[in-house]
C-alpha cells in the first residue's frame, strides 16, 4: 500500500485515488511499461537543492528538467540537482527515488512544469518501485499548491 502518511493526508481530504501495482521498476520508461501507464500521465519528481533547501520540481516522465528555466522560475542562481544522500533521510518510510511529489508532507516546496495544467489525471510513485498512485490533477493542485511555471524541455 502507498505510503500510511500520504495514504491518510489524501484521505482526510476525501479525495480519490487509485493505487497501481507492478513488478519492480526503476526508470519512468519501465515504469509506465510494467504498471501499462501512458507516458503523459506518468510524471517524476526531481530532487533539487535551491539556496541549499531541498525542494521538488514536478514533471511529465518523458521530459527533462532544464535548470535554466527552474532558476529564472524561483529566482535564485543556485539551483543544483540534489544527490540522493542529500535527501534519502528526508523520507524515511520511502524507497530511494519513488518518493511521491508531495513536499508539503516533507516541509518543501514543489515546483511544477506548466504543461501538467492540461492533465486530467497523474500517475506518480508511491513510496516504493512497485506501487503508484493515479489522482486527479485538479485535486494533487489543490492540496500541493505547487509554483507553477515551464520547467521542462523535451531535448
Amino acid at each position: 500500500m502507498p505510503i500510511r502518511r500520504l495514504r491518510e493526508f489524501l484521505d482526510s481530504h476525501q479525495v480519490k485515488y487509485f493505487v497501481i501495482s507492478h513488478s519492480p521498476a526503476y526508470t519512468a520508461q519501465d515504469i509506465a511499461a510494467a504498471a501499462h501507464v501512458s507516458g503523459n500521465e506518468l510524471v517524476k519528481t526531481v530532487m533539487v537543492s535551491i539556496d541549499g533547501k531541498m525542494a521538488m520540481a514536478l514533471l511529465h516522465a518523458p521530459r527533462h528538467l532544464d535548470f535554466d528555466l527552474l532558476r529564472e522560475l524561483c529566482g535564485s542562481r543556485d539551483v543544483t540537482l540534489a544527490e540522493e544522500i542529500a535527501f534519502s533521510g528526508l523520507f524515511p518510510e520511502c524507497e530511494i527515488g519513488a518518493m511521491p511529489p508531495f513536499g508539503n508532507l516533507y516541509g518543501m516546496k514543489v515546483y511544477a512544469d506548466e504543461e501538467l495544467d492540461e492533465s486530467m489525471d497523474i500517475v506518480f510513485n508511491a513510496g516504493t518501485h512497485r506501487e503508484l498512485l493515479r489522482l486527479s490533477w485538479f485535486d494533487y493542485k489543490r492540496l500541493v499548491n505547487p509554483v507553477m511555471g515551464r520547467i521542462a524541455s523535451i531535448r
